[in-house]
């Protein structure tokens, strides 16, 4: 391609609306245009970008044996109705009616729609496993868009399901999905880790998220330096401290803490270490009665470490709240505990409640929790002695790093990540809700068991960006790159010599299979290698009359300081067996 033939538009200053590093320089570099909120056009130069990621996606679901299709944007309402999805998503799923006032959706995904066309399709057995994928449009009305692609309405999604007897063969598919996502983000040449994700109400371990490493990340991934061990912060396991409880030291006194309502506070008051004071978080779960309607609310105290923060997966799996809950108001806090928040702890109740222990704390002595009285809290608490021992102990809390690895293998690390995949196994929830299924060998119906995957191409590049990036602009990857190498001719309009040498190793590059760009606009070199430095094309060759004179041209990869004098007579094959390692 030529820059001339090509749309470059760059601008030097980011739209004001632009927060992070991936949203300023896409739109700087002119990869793509704000429609709407949410809502962008792919611009030439960041579509070239999408269509690399998408043949990746591509090739290396082929190769795992999945099928490609495509489905509808625009589906109707009752296949989402059949699953209760159209009632039970909220208002992120964007409903139309059309104009005989039929109910449509805009998809944010397609398992309604493929298990419908699987309900039809697959009838025996011998048709299983299956694995469909599509790369579509998606919408999600996000109610607050933002960061440009990471948070977007509209977005180009790859999504595969796959469709197998048992749950034995689903593990399988499962695996042969898991396996190809690797090759996958090996090949886009970013750092990535695929960490043990939650599986929600399916259980187990069959969920892994791919999370690209970036320090703007939204997500904390849980790692061992020592090991493979990886897994996003709700799944992390806090091990069970090894050892014995300490015993009790110190005398039990309500000690006075005047206007101090946190852990933080009550600590620095007393002189001591945030990790000796417990916090009491307060949940409550309502009592239905047989029409549905609540008739009460059950008060649950949860007490953590006062420098531990609640993971709120964790406590959805403790029995008595996995059916789900809440906070509870200021007016149960009050009724139970005969205080406002701030100062509550587990002794001197008003009204029973029911309590769930931290690993943690259970093993702990000598601790403060507040005293259920303004200004004041309990120190010296110990089990035992001043409480029973705590019937129902659960691992409550995320994980801090320094924290023993679950696989036992050294400590836990922490950085921050992008998602950009997920693999996982749906169970049998869709195919049950639309009686998707198959006849086995005996000849009976079996409910089809399913697994989803997904990649988030248009996410994919800007959580490039964000990893690959400096103050004079993107960093492409190799295999991302919107082209892998420029050839920037310095005066091209006013020198034959030039001219030639640009056009003629232009050539060369295109015979080689190498994508290539010849910069024949004219553009100053200060603003012509801005250009690219900005757009991040890996691989720059500059062409002078000064070098040809000398037999010399000048190479610059886009993360090197400065440019290598490369002789002219041998630049393609220098370029080519630069590309090649």
């Amino acid at each position: 391609m030529k820059a001339s033939r090509f749309f470059v538009s760059t601008l030097k200053e980011a739209p004001a609306d632009a927060e992070v590093a991936s949203h300023r320089l896409m739109m700087r570099a002119g990869m793509i245009k704000k429609l709407g909120t949410g809502i962008y056009t792919y611009m030439p130069m960041g579509l070239r970008v999408i269509r690399k990621v998408e043949a990746i996606v591509r090739e290396e679901m082929n190769r795992a044996g999945a099928v490609e299709l495509t489905m509808p944007v625009v589906q109707p309402a009752e296949f989402w109705q059949e699953t209760g999805r159209f009632d039970k998503m909220g208002p992120e799923l964007l409903r139309i009616k059309d104009r005989h006032d039929r109910d449509f959706v805009v998809q944010p995904t397609s398992e309604e729609v493929v298990t419908d066309i699987a309900r039809q399709e697959i009838r025996s057995y011998k048709q299983l496993p299956k694995n469909f994928y599509q790369i579509q449009t998606k919408f999600r009305d996000e109610r607050r868009p933002r960061f440009g692609l990471m948070r977007g309405r509209e977005f180009i999604m790859k999504d595969a399901y796959s469709f197998d007897r048992d749950l034995d063969a689903a593990k399988a598919s499962y695996q042969v999905m898991a396996d190809a996502y690797r090759r996958i983000f090996d090949r886009f040449g970013l750092r990535y880790r695929a960490v043990a994700a939650d599986s929600g109400a399916i259980g187990g371990d069959l969920s892994e998220e791919f999370q690209v490493i970036a320090a703007t990340g939204e997500d904390a991934i849980v790692y061992c330096p020592g090991s493979d061990y990886a897994a996003n912060m709700e799944k992390a396991e806090a091990l069970a401290p090894a050892g014995p409880r300490p015993a009790a030291a110190k005398a039990l006194e309500k000690t006075p803490t005047p206007g101090k309502s946190t852990c933080a506070a009550v600590a620095e008051l007393l002189g001591v270490p945030l990790s000796t004071t417990v916090k009491s978080l307060v949940l409550a779960t309502d009592i239905l009665d047989e029409a549905g309607d609540p008739k009460g609310a059950q008060v649950w105290l949860l007490l953590l470490r006062g420098d531990h923060d609640m993971n709120e997966i964790k406590v959805g799996k403790v029995p008595g709240l996995d059916k789900g809950f809440r906070f509870a108001t200021l007016a149960e806090i009050e009724d139970h505990f005969g205080c406002k928040p701030g100062y509550l702890g587990p002794l001197n109740l008003k009204k029973p409640v029911r309590l769930v222990v931290d690993r943690e704390v259970v093993v702990m002595a000598d601790w403060i929790a507040g005293a259920n009285e303004i200004d004041f809290h309990m120190t010296g608490l110990n089990w035992g002695r001043d409480l029973p021992e705590p019937e129902l102990v659960a691992d409550l809390r995320n994980v801090v790093a320094g924290d023993a690895s679950p696989d036992g293998k050294g400590v836990l690390a922490i950085e921050r990540g992008i998602e950009v995949g997920h693999v996982f196994v749906l169970g049998t929830k869709y195919s049950k809700d639309m009686n998707a299924t198959y006849l086995d060998e005996a000849g009976k119906p079996q409910f089809l068991e399913m697994g989803c995957y997904g990649i988030g191409i248009t996410r994919l590049p800007a959580a490039a960006i964000e990893q690959n990036h400096d103050e004079r602009g993107i960093i492409w990857p190799d295999a991302l790159a919107p082209f892998t190498v420029v050839v920037c001719p310095i005066g091209m309009d006013r020198s034959p010599d030039v001219k030639v040498a640009a056009e003629a190793l232009y050539e060369q590059l295109l015979a080689a299979g190498v994508d290539v760009l010849l910069d024949d606009r004219g553009e100053r070199p200060g603003a012509m290698f801005a250009d690219w430095e900005l757009i991040g094309v890996p691989h720059r060759v500059v062409i002078s009359d000064r070098g040809l004179k000398e037999g010399q041209l000048e190479y610059q990869h886009r993360r090197d300081t400065a440019a290598t004098k490369v002789p002219a007579a041998g630049i393609a094959e220098f370029i080519t067996g630069k590309l090649a390692k």
